[in-house]
């Protein structure tokens, strides 16, 4: 913060709140005018403001003696309570950083009426910097949760066959997650056979029929992190060229992960498997991996729009893939990934993916 010039940073975001304090308020993703803030000042005092129907969560996680000030979801304006709160922390002139690619244009101008000394300026990429390193124990949270999404969808293929329905992966794969101990999941990618071209479709009633080829992807969560594996699968035979293809994206997936080390570029990475998707003349993607952790897809992004020098500590989703073949099916491998001192872990270790997952062809 005093860095770049802040007196007080507010995290307004599921995210960044999650980051701050340590815990998530349930219902703050899907409710989004149930702002939790937690305003951090460069000296260090904090406080939080939240709204009255998760007072109990936030008093529960809180450190003791907390400065916590709660507005009525129907009878108050958070932006009011959070103005006055300010104010008592003596910022009310104070140049103040803020998430402006989160909170509300309607919001965020209240906010300044109420304080029109402030000069509040935008910090999501001081947040972004900070989650792209992680500590610790956020590396052995995205690891556990690396081997939950991963067993999960290689043992919902095994609970499968021919003549079941995507719905029969998806139960099982839910069923899965939570024995595994995610306490929950975003973003459940089942597709199969036709539809398996499609990026980010959910389960259906088709029918598993031989040669399809299935790809399903999940993202398992646990204090509001996220992991996300992808694995495809074919049910008995593989099509025409499906292997020839795949064969090819796990050279990529090598490759990646021998490039993967602290002070490599970003895109030089997207670049080289770029180069490599060239030889079998299939359509280019923008990028093949992005940081994770908090968020489905963080900074940075292994693509053609950034560069990012890797450093130690970096947690990746890299997903070789293709999704228009030009032979009716599409392919995908996703893995979560830790760079290290020396070079990278692969977290997701579960499923050999060196040859494509199998679905019985029996009915």
């Amino acid at each position: 913060m005093i860095a770049g010039g802040f007196d007080a940073l507010i995290a307004i975001s599921p995210e960044n709140f999650a980051y701050t304090t340590g815990f998530v308020v349930p219902s703050q993703p899907i409710l989004r005018w149930r702002h939790s803030m937690a305003v951090v000042k460069n000296d260090g005092q904090t406080a939080l403001v939240t709204v009255d129907m998760e007072e109990s969560t936030v008093r529960n996680h809180a450190p003791e003696g907390s400065e916590i000030r709660v507005w009525g979801e129907f009878t108050d304006d958070a932006m009011a309570v959070l103005a006055g709160l300010l104010s008592d922390m003596g910022l009310d002139g104070g140049r103040i950083g803020i998430e402006m690619d989160y909170l509300p244009a309607g919001d965020f101008a209240r906010l300044g009426s109420f304080l029109p000394k402030a000069k509040f300026a935008a910090a999501e990429g001081l947040y972004n910097r900070l989650r792209q390193i992680k500590t610790p124990e956020e590396i052995d949270l995205l690891r556990r949760l690396s081997r939950i999404s991963d067993q999960s969808i290689t043992d919902a293929y095994g609970a499968v066959r021919a003549g079941m329905t995507e719905m029969d992966i998806a139960s099982a794969l839910t069923r899965g997650v939570y024995t595994a101990g995610a306490e929950h999941f975003k973003l459940m990618i089942v597709a199969t056979g036709e539809r398996s071209v499609f990026p980010n479709v959910g389960p259906t009633q088709r029918v598993l029929k031989e040669n399809d080829v299935c790809r399903v992807e999940i993202f398992s969560i646990i204090g509001g992190y996220h992991a996300g594996v992808c694995r495809t699968a074919v049910v008995g035979k593989p099509p025409e060229h499906a292997e020839r293809i795949w064969a090819h994206l796990v050279e990529c997936k090598y490759q990646i992960l021998d490039m993967i080390k602290p002070g490599q570029s970003s895109r030089a990475i997207y670049e080289a498997f770029i180069t490599k998707l060239s030889a079998l003349d299939l359509p280019p993607i923008s990028f093949v991996g992005h940081g994770i952790g908090l968020h489905l897809h963080e900074e940075p992004y292994l693509g053609m729009y950034s560069d990012t020098p890797l450093e130690a500590g970096m947690v990746l989703g890299i997903e070789p893939l293709v999704y228009e073949t030009g032979y009716g099916f599409g392919l995908q491998n996703k893995d979560m990934v830790l760079v290290t001192e020396t070079g990278s872990e692969l977290l997701s270790d579960y499923a050999n993916t060196d040859h494509l997952l199998q679905i019985p062809d029996t009915y």
